[in-house]
């Protein structure tokens, strides 16, 4: 399953939305809105902006990530909009029968999900 949502992501609806029904692993992760990236400036807020089919896109890296491992379910939600420091940006869940399965997927989820060609980003700053 794959969303594109302007609304916050709950981690706990997350959970519930994949598949697990033969998996004995299930990884999350979610990134966050760091404060400090390394500018020596203070983030107040980073605006995620849909530009193409987003939804396509993550749709192309969930299947990308059931063919390489052996996966029961996949979740990968991607937040789009000005987000404040600590807001989840971006979650990626993988079920699988193993945890090195799970945890391979979910890794590499999260590679492809900072590289978006559809996602484009503008840091905004404390003055």
């Amino acid at each position: 399953m794959v969303i594109v949502s302007t609304e916050p992501i709950n981690p706990s609806e997350a959970y519930g939305l994949i598949e697990k029904s033969r998996s004995g692993s299930v990884v999350l992760h979610y990134a966050v809105v760091k404060e400090d990236i390394g500018v020596g400036k203070a983030t107040s807020c980073i605006d995620y902006r849909s530009e193409g089919d987003t939804k396509a896109e993550l749709g192309i890296i969930s299947g990308e990530l059931k063919e390489k491992w052996e996966i029961e379910d996949v979740l990968l939600i991607r937040r789009t909009g000005c987000l404040g420091v600590g807001d989840i940006i971006s979650l990626v869940a993988a079920s699988s029968p193993n945890s090195e399965d799970a945890f391979e997927a979910c890794k590499y989820g999260i590679s492809r999900l900072k590289k978006m060609a559809t996602i484009k980003k503008q840091e905004m700053f404390h003055p």
